[in-house]
């Protein structure tokens, strides 16, 4: 192995200043006159808020005081498209345990932590929507809805004609994950009043995205919002979308005229209530000839998108993507495809780390494996993409 060209060890040029421990996060920001900020978060999966009672004194706030503030509202030109009013903090409704409902400030993370748990929630809980394929047709968890479908994709061919001596069907389900990078999202945000503008440190990936959004929710100029990401602990995903909690602190920054606010999530902040990825359902047909190939693929699949859409993917990414990829490298003649993704109460989900491509590969090899077995032969490794690859390939390794 040389020390040049692919292979090589070559040192990369960021390692020394971590290894010494001189890596500068969110979390190691200090300001003077800095102030923490804690959030009260939804109990309840699905619930009409029907107040808030904090102590006398404390420094909450509700969305009741955002004046000015607009939704998180994430834009689809996909025909069918329901878009979703995610709001800073919850609005007479909450859809999701882990919500932010409140927000707290004080000297120190520990007291607004006291203030939290003195205050009162009044929730009238109503029953949430859990499962996509039982929630789907409703009750709607978003007011004006006929039913819990953000988005119907359709990949449509004639397949009713298909004549195969080898019909597989499999109904196949994978679980909902949740990323959890080292380093959690983290804000530190102050008013620059001698700029007029709005300055955040957050734990972002994406700081163009996060500029535009906080500046349509806040009703701002994007020259007077400055976003800068310091170093990042792991994102893969998690750190690419808008925060309610960025907008509700980039508000609150601007109100308080110059104080420094810091909110640092905690672990169980984020396995609560922020984003998950990768809930699919498939009910999926392959028809295959007796030497292999592949005649037709027929798929009906849903999608547990939670109950916001994510500024700025939507709701709708890991949907779509299932109709564009699911034949892979195989050439599949017919080919139908129908998407539902579904809201529900629980937290939205996000593009991580493939976006979709699990689920699909998962679903797709799966039901190709048992038309193998059905054809009584195996699947070779020659990577053949006109068949699966029966004893007979011409390529066999």
């Amino acid at each position: 192995m040389g020390k040049q060209g692919v292979g090589a060890a070559l040192p990369r040029r960021e390692d020394d200043r971590f290894l010494r421990g001189r890596g500068r996060y969110v979390a190691d920001i200090a300001m003077a006159g800095m102030r923490e900020v804690a959030f009260l978060r939804s109990p309840v999966a699905h619930g009409i808020l029907r107040g808030v009672r904090a102590p006398q004194g404390a420094m909450v706030f509700t969305m009741a005081e955002l004046d000015g503030v607009a939704p998180i509202r994430a834009p689809s030109a996909l025909p069918g498209f329901r878009r979703t009013d995610q709001w800073p903090l919850a609005k007479d409704r909450v859809r999701q345990v882990g919500e932010p409902i409140a927000m707290v400030v004080a000297a120190t993370r520990a007291e607004a932590e006291d203030i939290l748990d003195a205050i009162t929630l009044d929730i009238e809980e109503l029953p949430p929507a859990t499962d996509m394929l039982a929630h789907r047709a409703g009750p709607p968890i978003h007011e004006g809805w006929p039913d819990n479908v953000v988005l119907h994709s359709l990949v449509e061919d004639d397949i009713s004609g298909v004549q195969a001596p080898i019909v597989v069907r499999r109904r196949l389900r994978t679980a909902r994950q949740h990323m959890a990078p080292l380093e959690g999202r983290g804000v530190v945000a102050r008013w620059d009043t001698r700029l007029s503008q709005l300055e955040m440190h957050t734990s972002s990936q994406m700081v163009h995205v996060t500029k535009t959004g906080l500046a349509e929710c806040l009703g701002l100029p994007e020259s007077s919002v400055r976003i800068i990401s310091p170093d990042v602990g792991g994102g893969f995903g998690y750190k690419g979308i808008l925060l309610q909690e960025e907008v509700a602190i980039g508000w609150l920054a601007r109100r308080l005229g110059g104080v420094p606010l810091r909110w640092i999530e905690d672990r169980r902040e984020g396995l609560a209530g922020q984003a998950n990825c990768r809930e699919h359902h498939y009910d999926i047909t392959v028809h295959a000839d007796h030497d292999g190939t592949i005649l037709a693929l027929d798929c009906e699949a849903h999608v547990d998108v939670g109950a916001y859409s994510a500024y700025p993917f939507s709701a709708c990414l890991e949907g779509a993507q299932i109709g564009s990829i699911l034949p892979g490298p195989y050439v599949v003649p017919r080919y139908r495809c129908r998407t539902w993704s579904v809201a529900t109460n629980k937290p939205p989900i996000l593009p991580y780390r493939g976006v979709a491509r699990t689920g699909v590969c998962y679903a797709l090899e799966t039901t190709l494996d048992a038309v193998a077995r059905a054809g009584g032969w195996t699947r070779s490794r020659c990577g053949c993409a006109t068949c699966l690859a029966p004893r007979t390939c011409p390529t066999p390794m």
